[in-house]
């Protein structure tokens, strides 16, 4: 397996291009299975998580093709309806694909998911709600296993929002017959994203960037095409990473409203922003304040720049908290900050940071998606070399990030022999 390794130290500076958003296209790609025909997605990374669902479509029997960051999806041929252990077991996001494949064929079969490896994430949402729309479901060798002749449009509120339920249950209920709620909802970009998708391909939904949405069922759906939302959860990284070296970075293709809770939490550390068309400035302080941060649902902190935001206040000036209100064992990056000096004690979903002048590198074990990028971040400020081992779990969510942090003056690369 690779490994990233850094020298640290290094201010960065320049510009660097925000890609497009795994967590928004992966419900878009699950979409175009509620209709026959060619979709095209633009602005397509490489990564690891998009390639397992262009995969998982393959099983179905779509053709997929991704050239010069457009993917091209034709779903004219989907015939099989099961989505295999294989896949879902190395990303919840495959999950997706229940409501559509109900709603458009009458039945499915999706393995029960997999993913990062921290913490229960269920999806009683999923099931609860598509039992709700009318299907019959059943839990079987691991598999959960859903037919309905067509589904019905009901009233569907949400305990806890969720982008997942949210996401599965709207792309069901556009073919559905009749009129569903979904009350609670979430307001992620990544919702309404797909909701504008769902939209252009003829759905009826009210509501648009709401907790309440109203979908209105219709008969059939056309296939669009879609340019895909900037990478939010990338944006705010590289805006940390500019923090924590103290240095001055442009972010290129960006969408502001969907990072303002970031913004002002950096500017609440001390930096200083500058905002032109989708492009924003960080000019960081000398020296980074403590501040804490708890996260919750969007336009809140989210929960994805947890561990990020832990690796910068393990270099402020002072003492810090940070509560995790969505995923409360979200942690396991903290050990590993820890190995590089960082002074961090957990308090259930609490970290406290007490900020050091100083990290030194070390080896360091990535253990989910955002933990990779907070050890990353780490290193970048830490003094002498960092190892980041098992970065393919940074895969799964950066496209080629040791080469945009190299271009902002990073010394970073790749090396084949991690664990």
């Amino acid at each position: 397996m690779d490994k990233i390794v850094i020298s640290g130290g290094k201010k960065l500076n320049g510009e660097v291009e925000i890609s497009g958003s795994k967590n928004a296209i992966l419900p878009l790609m699950a979409a175009s299975l509620l209709a026959s025909g060619d979709f095209t997605i633009n602005g397509v990374p490489q990564l690891r998580d998009l390639k397992t669902m262009a995969n998982m479509l393959r099983i179905i029997g779509a053709e997929v093709v991704v050239e010069n960051e457009k993917m091209k999806i034709n779903t004219k041929n989907c015939n099989c309806f099961k989505a295999p252990y294989e896949l879902v077991k190395t990303m919840r996001a495959s999950i997706y694909v229940l409501g559509p494949l109900v709603a458009r064929f009458g039945e499915a079969e999706v393995s029960l998911p997999g993913g990062c490896a921290w913490g229960p994430r269920p999806v009683d949402f999923h099931i609860q709600g598509i039992k709700k729309l009318g299907a019959e479901v059943e839990l079987e060798n691991g598999y959960i296993i859903a037919k309905a002749k067509k589904l019905i449009g009901t009233r569907i509120n949400f305990d806890i929002p969720s982008v997942g339920a949210t996401c599965n249950l709207l792309m069901a209920a556009t073919l559905a017959k009749g009129t569903t709620v979904i009350e609670n909802a979430a307001m992620e970009p990544d919702v309404t994203a797909l909701v504008e998708f769902l939209l252009k391909m003829g759905a009826k939904i009210d509501g648009i960037g709401t907790t309440k949405l109203e979908i209105e069922g219709v008969d059939e759906l056309k296939p669009t095409e879609v340019n895909a939302i900037p990478d939010r959860i990338e944006a705010g990284t590289f805006l940390v990473a500019g923090a924590i070296t103290g240095g001055k970075i442009t972010l290129k293709n960006c969408e502001i409203s969907h990072i303002e809770a970031i913004i002002e939490k950096l500017k609440e550390v001390g930096c200083e922003f500058t905002f032109g068309k989708n492009e924003v400035t960080l000019i960081a302080p000398e020296k980074i304040r403590a501040v804490d941060v708890k996260t919750t649902v969007f336009p809140g902190f989210p929960t994805d720049m947890q561990a990020q935001w832990i690796a910068l206040m393990s270099v402020a000036n002072g003492t810090s908290s940070i509560t995790d209100t969505i995923y409360k064992d979200r942690f396991t990056h903290v050990p590993e900050l820890c190995r590089l000096g960082a002074e961090i004690k957990l308090n259930d979903n609490t970290a406290i940071v007490h900020g050091v002048q100083k990290l030194k590198g070390a080896s360091v074990m990535s253990t989910d998606l955002r933990a990779s990028a907070s050890l990353i971040l780490a290193g970048l400020v830490a003094e002498g070399r960092t190892d980041v081992l098992r970065v393919y779990h940074i895969d799964r969510g950066y496209e080629k990030i040791e080469k945009k942090f190299e271009k902002l003056g990073a010394s970073i690369w790749r090396e084949e022999g991690g664990l």
